[in-house]
């Protein structure tokens, strides 16, 4: 493998590993916000259990995605360093306002979060909740903005080979992130949902913990029924903003290779090399009708019209395409089901559904990651598209060199990974119950009783005794 290769697939493992866990914890951080201020407002104590359960996972997930994202931080610099040097002057402020507004904002209040229940005020409790969710925010909105820029760059000039800022508005607020930025928060969240889904429908399906278990499904699922459909109006923008900007892209997701396809394929292996596929599945006219064109008249461009030494690959696109696009309607059918099993009032003694619904929890995640897929490989071979390719932006390292770093990250993260997921079930396994503030009152140790020797007496002073 080539040192562009492995520099590659080293950054693709760091930064898919790394975003797994935004994909849970920005929704979870506004879930925490929810759950507190029902608390506050109503002294229900399942939304207090709720709040503490919830935070445990959090609190976890937060971790362990703030070490990877350091890690992607300093591979920039290390591993392409040609990279660093020419965009820097656009992206290092960038990446600078996300540390001095995102983590400054976490790092101050996560403290109250995790330790402050029950010592500070409610209010005091809430607000630093908040605050945390609009940090987790801030960075989301940070990293969408530089990603964002390399996707449809503005707002720059190049000089003596560097890309130098001359109108910041418009390299914030390039072409693309106005849509990407609330897709991927729409995306986040419902991933969250489907998480908090699947964990409680868990709980119904043991018949434990029925009040919590209720109440997490319900607001997951009534969260993700609110965002999906706004979620594909989202899609559809992004795909109408940033696609004009990347044909290739495009070309590569809809897996044709010549031109005059009216119809979608479901279902392709594609040969790189030969410029076809190996095999296909196509349903036709739908590809038209995508277009808004009933006529099966439009048809889908093909990737054969870039140019060979421009292509993306077009595997990694196309799936990666294809997970979010599957994905998607899974959960967008999932709630439809839920919603018409609330109305009937069966929501709750579907053990079937419920137990699909345990097994639909990472749905989200794979449909985030699939997107970043399309987002990155589609970009391909540029890095920041149409001025820096890839093959020009790494820097120039022994591949072994790469090599091992990439095997090494990759068995660390992977260890993480099990981890993460091994406390996630050993804290389902323990259960909310003991998040109940009935049950903490009750392993709280009893007063010790004062012992009658340690008891003082008072003397009364002279003129007392009668």
């Amino acid at each position: 493998m080539s040192l562009l290769t492995l520099s590659r697939w080293q950054f693709a493992v760091t930064v898919m590993f790394h975003m797994s866990f935004p994909a849970i914890t920005v929704g979870l951080s506004i879930l925490l916000c929810v759950l507190y201020g029902m608390h506050w407002r109503t002294k229900d104590l399942v939304y207090l259990q709720m709040f503490r359960f919830w935070r445990r996972i959090f609190a976890v997930g937060f971790a362990i995605g703030v070490v990877a994202g350091i890690v992607v931080t300093f591979q920039m610099g290390l591993n392409w360093g040609v990279f660093a040097a020419k965009t820097g002057p656009i992206l290092g402020p960038i990446i600078g306002m996300e540390v001095v507004t995102a983590f400054f904002v976490e790092a101050g209040f996560i403290g109250i979060l995790l330790y402050g229940d029950g010592r500070v005020r409610p209010v005091t409790m809430f607000a630093a909740t908040v605050m945390v969710s609009i940090g987790t925010i801030l960075s989301s909105t940070w990293i969408i903005a530089a990603n964002s820029w390399m996707q449809t760059p503005s707002g720059f000039v190049v000089r003596d080979g560097r890309f130098e800022p001359v109108n910041w508005i418009h390299v914030i607020f390039n072409p693309s992130f106005l849509w990407r930025w609330p897709h991927m928060l729409a995306a986040v969240l419902i991933s969250a949902s489907f998480f908090v889904a699947g964990i409680g429908a868990w709980y119904l399906v043991k018949r434990r913990a029925l009040p919590f278990a209720r109440r997490s499904v319900s607001i997951a699922l009534g969260i993700a029924a609110i965002l999906l459909p706004v979620q594909i109006f989202l899609g559809d923008q992004v795909a109408g903003h940033e696609l004009p900007h990347q044909l290739p892209k495009l070309e590569a997701l809809e897996g044709n290779w010549a031109n005059g396809n009216t119809g979608y394929v479901m279902f392709a292996l594609p040969d790189q090399q030969a410029r076809r596929n190996s095999a296909e599945l196509s349903i036709p006219c739908l590809g038209s009708a995508i277009a808004k064109d009933l006529s099966c008249t439009t048809a889908v461009p093909g990737l054969t019209l870039t140019p060979r030494q421009d292509q993306p690959d077009m595997t990694p696109v196309f799936w990666g395409f294809r997970a979010m696009f599957y994905a998607a309607l899974l959960m967008f059918g999932t709630v439809f089901y839920a919603t018409v099993q609330r109305f009937r009032r069966k929501l709750w003694t579907s053990r079937r559904f419920h137990r699909f619904l345990v097994w639909s929890a990472p749905a989200g995640i794979i449909a985030i990651l699939g997107g970043w897929v399309v987002a990155e490989a589609g970009r391909q071979p540029w890095v920041v598209f149409g001025y820096l390719r890839t093959s020009a932006a790494v820097s120039r390292l022994a591949p072994g060199e790469v090599l091992f770093s990439a095997l090494g990250f990759s068995a660390l993260y992977l260890l993480m990974l099990v981890a993460y997921i091994g406390y996630i079930v050993h804290a389902m396994r323990v259960g909310p119950e003991r998040d109940h503030p009935d049950q903490v009152r009750r392993r709280q140790p009893a007063p010790r009783p004062v012992p009658a020797s340690s008891v003082v007496t008072p003397v009364p002073a002279s003129g007392e005794v009668s």
